[in-house]
């Protein structure tokens, strides 16, 4: 097939030309995935894990359909699923969070010809809305077809992550044909490479969310700069042969090398060369996607950070002076200096593998785009007035956690966004992307922790932070602790072992619950607001700013400790989930909580009709709500309360005792007050109705 390698341009064009440009681009995208799963020699093998951190490779074949309609829906552009079982088994788990922490128990996978038939139902519908859809040039952050591009360049992340995974598949699950165009200059001889000189300038980054010209993830939008001096930079990426040197001199078993980190996951993989390396009979091979070669020595290195780094270290003692990875602006000026977006290079699908360090040049550099991505020393971080886009909140929230190293500059197999200069993707350190690596001499100052705090520069984030960490205000003690206080008396005589706190937002309810509870799951729709809970648990304590007037803002720092809760956070879990959708392996609790959740919710009579299937007998459903029923979040038609009917008012209250009364009887009924914080002088004044519910067979 003829790739089209390149985004959209997103600012130039009629309506109608864009329709077909995006339609084109959209069908190139589905079929190349599918032309990739097509490399299997049968269906049973999409059912095989290549690693044991991930999802089997069905998951992922299914996963990038079910996001076009989980955005669509949360999107308000469709308001119906196509299969509701598929858009929740398929919707969460790229990302692993440990070596071990990702549980195949609970997971029953679809037939193939059932998922396959799903992609072509979805296809369809995304064809139907790209026809029809309406929209306006340019198209932008608040363009409906912003999120149709949204999935398309999420699709194209995944041919490149689904391609790693295949490449740690056994090669006798694949094809003999080899369907895609491949380099095969392969040699036993390599360039020596040399440290050349980069020239120091400033560097400026901006990307304007009205106006963006191409399409971008959230965390490359706003405006960075700064100010690098001169340094030095490898000619070449480290080659197969250049890193042969460091494994042959033992530098797997010289620990030294490796960071406290990089030991721990020596020591988990028992590692002693890279990943795709195959060593037999004192040979070298190289594992490509979906073939087997004699290990190219002029091809760049495939490794990760731990690896890159402790080469490093490993050529400095050569060197006689320290080299390291470059940082993300060193690679940005190293771009610049080259002028590397004039270039060629082995991008966007050019082969179907790596090429040789010096086959594609950048002025005195080589592959400064391209071949492989390059791993820098940067953790991911939010650039100034960082926001995210309300459809996809935790494309990159989750990877501020200086726990993920940005890569720069593409591989073979990048297309789309991934090309770009502004693209900013970020992975965890144990992980493998077709990433490489070139090695700086620099007196540039770096960082390897930059996220110290939550977001400060999300307020709602920070405003929630205060409304369950926080002071009170005007003697109306903290809701989230109130809450749970009020409750523990309707807890006894009654089991605790398993709670789930439902949209439990920044976490403060579920680590209350936890006091009484012997394992307590707090489930979010928001990755932003579940990752507090997330640091806390990890860090015990975070910071976060509050607004005091205007551009003025107070500092605030809270702990676990502080709270009394330090000893709750190895009973406490937090998952991001969708309260209407959930997966069928969340039931079985003897308390389900949900504060100020159900007048937020998009189809709450549906959540009220699958809620009694997941608690246990005797069990307690305890919903909280002020009832403030708004068509930005719930369409009028799915209010539960606050409006006429044939003339009669209709209450939230009532509804949920018509809706609740074969499986619950009303227990009690509460007032809870709460002030939310704006600024120093503007508070929320509100009061929720808590309502107990106990289970019970009729």
């Amino acid at each position: 097939m003829n790739i089209k390698a390149d985004t959209i341009n997103l600012s130039e064009g009629t309506i109608e030309e864009k329709r077909e440009e995006i339609k084109s681009y959209f069908l190139q995208t589905f079929e190349l995935e599918d032309k990739l799963f097509d490399l299997l020699k049968d269906e049973k093998s999409i059912y095989e894990q290549p690693n044991r951190l991930r999802h089997p490779l069905v998951f992922y074949y299914g996963h990038t359909a079910t996001f076009f309609i989980n955005k669509l829906m949360v999107s308000k552009i469709i308001n119906k699923r196509i299969n509701e079982k598929f858009e929740y088994t398929f919707a969460i788990g790229v990302d692993e969070m440990s070596w071990d922490d990702l549980s195949s128990q609970h997971y029953v996978w679809p037939e193939f010809d059932e998922v396959k038939k799903y992609r072509e139902d979805v296809k369809n519908l995304v064809l139907d809305l790209i026809d029809n859809i309406q929209f306006t040039m340019p198209i932008n952050w608040d363009s409906p077809m912003w999120i149709i591009l949204m999935g398309i360049e999420h699709q194209n992340i995944h041919i490149e992550t689904s391609s790693v995974l295949l490449r740690e598949l056994e090669i006798s699950h694949f094809i003999e044909e080899e369907p895609f165009s491949y380099c095969t200059k392969y040699s036993k001889q390599y360039p020596q490479n040399e440290l050349v000189d980069v020239k120091g300038s400033e560097v400026v980054l901006q990307k304007d969310r009205q106006n963006p010209i191409y399409y971008g993830w959230d965390n490359e939008f706003s405006y960075h700069r700064s100010t690098i001096k001169d340094f030095k930079a490898s000619k070449y990426l480290v080659s197969n042969g250049e890193f042969l040197e460091f494994v042959k001199d033992g530098g797997y078993s010289k620990l030294n090398y490796f960071s406290k980190d990089g030991l721990k996951w020596l020591d988990f993989t028992q590692a002693k060369m890279p990943t795709f390396w195959i060593k037999k009979d004192n040979e070298y091979y190289l594992r490509q996607i979906n073939n087997i070669v004699p290990l190219p020595l002029n091809f760049p290195v495939d490794i990760n950070v731990y690896e890159a780094e402790a080469f490093c270290k490993y050529k400095s003692e050569k060197l006689g002076f320290e080299v390291r990875l470059p940082t993300e602006d060193e690679y940005y000026r190293l771009y610049d200096y080259t002028k590397a977006d004039e270039k060629e290079s082995n991008i966007g699908l050019r082969y179907f593998n790596q090429t040789p360090v010096d086959m594609y040049k950048f002025d005195d550099f080589y592959d400064v785009v391209g071949n492989v991505w390059q791993w820098s020393i940067t953790p991911m971080y939010p650039f100034d007035e960082f926001e995210t886009h309300n459809a996809y909140d935790d494309f990159t929230t989750p990877t501020f956690d200086d726990k993920h190293a940005l890569i720069k500059g593409g591989s073979f197999i990048s297309l789309g966004n991934e090309k770009l200069k502004s693209a900013r993707y970020a992975f965890r350190k144990h992980f493998f992307q077709h990433a490489g690596f070139r090695y700086v001499k620099s007196d540039n100052e770096y960082r390897t922790k930059l996220n110290d705090n939550v977001y400060e520069t999300d307020e709602l984030i920070s405003q929630y932070c205060e409304f369950h960490y926080g002071e009170e205000f005007f003697n109306v003690k903290n809701f989230p602790k109130q809450s749970i206080e009020l409750l523990k008396p309707y807890l006894e005589n009654m089991d605790t072992k398993k709670a789930l706190d439902l949209g439990c937002s920044v976490g403060r309810s579920t680590f209350e619950l936890a006091k009484v509870f012997d394992n307590v799951l707090g489930i979010d729709f928001s990755a932003n607001f579940i990752n507090v809970g997330v640091k806390l648990i990890k860090y015990d304590n975070l910071t976060y700013k509050v607004r005091v007037e205007g551009e003025l803002f107070d500092e605030k720092r809270v702990s676990l400790e502080d709270l009394g809760l330090e000893d709750t956070k190895n009973k406490v879990e937090f998952m991001q989930g969708d309260a209407c959708n959930l997966k069928g392996l969340y039931s079985g609790y003897d308390l389900i909580f949900c504060s100020n959740l159900i007048d937020r919710l998009y189809y709450p009579q549906k959540f009220l009709e699958d809620i009694p299937n997941r608690v246990n007998n005797n069990g307690l459903l305890v919903l909280l709500s002020p009832y403030t029923w708004l068509e930005e979040y719930t369409p009028k038609d799915n209010w539960l309360g606050g409006f006429y009917k044939d003339n009669k008012e209709v209450k939230t209250i009532d509804t949920l005792k018509d809706s609740l009364k074969d499986r619950f009887e009303l227990v009690d009924l509460k007032d809870v007050p709460f002030v939310i914080k704006e600024t120093a002088r503007k508070f929320q004044h509100s009061v929720s109705q808590m309502s107990i519910w106990r289970r019970v067979e009729k």
